[in-house]
Order: C-alpha cells, then structure tokens, then sequence
C-alpha cells in the first residue's frame, strides 16, 4: 500500500508499505477515507520528540471503512464508516474501566521504552513514535485498528466523513480541555492558539456555557474562524504590548476564570523570552518554548483553572510559585477520545457543531509530504490539509 512515512527530521515522503494485516482476535482491519494533519506531528517531524526510526508510517487522526475484522470482534461489521481515536484502549484496565484511555495500561507494547522517563507508560497511539507503542499511522491506505469493539465507532448517517474525522483527535481533545475548565454560566476562557485544537476548546467551551471566550494567536485567518464559529473574541499578540493586560483590561481587572494552552512545545511569543527559549531549544538546551503556558499561567484569575493541551517535554522557568500563590488549578491529558465519541455525535446531529470548517486543504495522500510543509509553515492560510488515500 502506499503511505507517508518519515525517514529523518523535515524529511517526509509517500512511499510502497506493507500491508497490516491482523495481529489479535480482537483486531480490524480499516481502509482509510480521510486522514489529516496534526499539529503534534510537527514535534517528532522537527527532531523534539525523540523515538521514531527511518520509514515509519505517521499520522493518528482518522476515519475509514472496515474491510476485515478478527475472530473475537462482536460489535464492528465489514462495511461500517467508523471513526477511531488517536489513542488506543483496550477497553477492560483499570484505567479504561474510569473512562481514562490515554493511559492505558495494555496498548503499549514499548512500556519500556517510557517508564524511565514518565514513570508509567501511556497507552499506545498511531504513528506516534516507538515510545508511544511503535504503531503504524493513519496516513496510508490501510491501518490496523486493535481492540476493534473499542476503539473504532460507527458514523452516524447523516454525518459526513469530513465531520466525524475531527472527532478522532482535534474534537475530542478540545472537548477534554474546555470540561478541565469547570466552566460555570457566564464564564470567560481565554484560549491560547487558534489551530484545530485550539478552535475545537474554543466552540465546545462555548458549548458548555462559557459566556464569553477569548482566542490568542497571530494569523488572522485562522483568529477570524473563531470570531466566524463560536463568536470568540480575538487578540492578535503580535498587535498588543502585553496579552497579560490586555485580557486584564478585556475582564474587568480580574483576569480569565480559566485558560486553555492549545500551543504546545513549539510556541511563539514576542520579547526577550522567546529569544532565550529558541535559542535553549535550537542549542538542544531545552525541549519547550512555553510562552503560551508561561502567559496562560500568569493571565489567569486567582483560583482559575489552567487547561493545558498542548505537548510538553522538559519546559524550563516553569512558574510553579505564581500556580501556588494564586491557587490556581492545572489540569492537563492526552485526550480520552473514547470517552467524547457519543456526545460528539449528538453535538454535530442538533447542528451545533460543525468541525469540517478546519479544513482548508483536500489532498490526495500523494502529496503528503507537500500537505505536511504548508501546514507546518502555515502557508496559503493553511488550519488543517486532509489527505485522500
């Protein structure tokens, strides 16, 4: 089959695989209708995240159709569209059991390999480098989906394949992040990045009662879907000589009641501290430049809730002192997509979500490698490229 697969840093290209074939009992098989960028690609594409090995298949946001299921799959059938979290659950754990997916404790066939650093291992993802299970991504034409019954979910009629990709990953995620807020009526979240992720804290925050919500970022086209979706507020960084008080002119004096990092290792700010962090970061010093989570920590009201969703390695001048004398709450995860996959189906069925306007870009998977370097250099307005196999 044809697939992207990674052979260094900044070096992708659609290259003839291997077929998957079925492994375990409970195994299936899907062929993939849609799959897409993400955003935490770019931390292994970039050379940040270490453990991936030349010519391994990646991505982990996805939708398809059943081809073939193993001998112990009670629930799936050939034929269903199905949509599949990025991470994998075995469905019976313990933590599977309290609805916590990400941390599974079967799916992750290179435990080892994590333990040391994270002191557990997490659950296994798609294409997500060999610590994270070794597993082959979405981007190719056909992927194996473990623990079938739970983990691939049949698409609604009348929900279109562009709709139910997003709930792979992007959806659920924002989803997790915006419920971390505790968000009572009225309440005002401030949202740092406005990607796919980003945009899906920013709309189901509103979802969930937010009265207002506030969207930091500096594309323009990306700052005026949130104003477009959920009717967001939006501050351009770049346009203002600190966010810190603008969002505390913005609340009254008082500062969000919860913020939302949707950034990740690969920040952007303004000022000496960017200068510092990239530098650490290109001299291998440092994995993180946190300006997001450094600015989302310091804006948030005293007993707010800071929602982080971005990903991390080693962030250093981490602000634990302001996180303590503000009493401030942080919650943070992979994202349980199991968990979301229902209710998200509700959302888009009474039409108040619609996650297909994350896409601006329909490619075939052929030009993968051409989708990955305008999605990571935000060209041509680019929030996310979709790949046909």
């Amino acid at each position: 089959m044809r697939a992207l697969c990674w052979n260094g840093v900044n070096d992708l290209a659609v290259e003839t695989v291997d077929d998957p074939t079925l492994v375990n009992p409970h195994d299936i098989l899907v062929q993939v209708r849609l799959t897409t960028t993400c955003g935490s690609d770019l931390h292994f594409i970039d050379g940040y995240l270490p453990g991936m090995r030349e010519g391994d298949v990646f991505g982990h946001e996805f939708m398809g159709e059943v081809v073939e299921v193993g001998a112990e799959v009670t629930g799936r059938r050939v034929g269903e569209r199905v949509v599949v979290p990025s991470f994998i659950g075995c469905g019976s754990c313990w933590y599977c059991d309290h609805e916590l997916y990400s941390v599974c404790d079967t799916t992750n066939p290179n435990a080892e390999l994590q333990q040391p650093v994270l002191g557990y291992p997490t659950g296994g993802i798609y294409g997500y480098t060999h610590p994270f299970g070794g597993y082959q991504g979405s981007h190719a034409q056909y992927v194996r989906v473990p623990f079938g019954d739970v983990n691939a979910f049949p698409i609604p009629e009348g929900i279109t394949d562009e709709q139910a990709l997003f709930l792979s990953d992007a959806v659920p995620t924002g989803l997790m992040g915006a419920e971390f807020c505790d968000i009572g009526p009225g309440d005002t979240v401030a949202v740092w990045g406005s990607g796919g992720v980003g945009l899906m804290a920013g709309h189901t925050a509103k979802l969930l009662g937010a009265g207002r919500v506030i969207v930091i970022d500096r594309y323009p086209e990306r700052l005026a879907l949130a104003r477009k979706h959920f009717e967001a507020d939006t501050i351009d960084y770049t346009a203002v000589d600190s966010v810190q008080e603008t969002l505390r002119e913005m609340t009254g004096g008082r500062g969000p009641d919860a913020c939302i990092d949707a950034v990740g290792m690969e920040g952007h700010g303004t000022g000496l501290q960017q200068v510092y962090d990239r530098a650490k970061q290109l001299l291998r010093l440092e994995t993180d430049r946190a300006t997001p989570l450094r600015e989302a920590i310091l804006a948030c009201r005293k007993g707010g809730v800071v929602s982080v969703l971005g990903i991390y390695g080693l962030t250093d001048k981490f602000p634990m002192g302001i996180v303590t004398n503000k009493s401030l709450t942080i919650r943070t995860s992979q994202q349980h997509g199991q968990r979301y996959v229902p209710r998200m189906f509700d959302y888009i069925q009474q039409g108040d979500l619609d996650p297909s306007y994350l896409i601006t870009h329909d490619l075939p998977l052929e030009a993968g490698a051409h989708g990955y370097d305008i999605f990571k250099n935000k060209q041509d307005g680019c929030v996310r490229a979709i790949f046909r196999p």
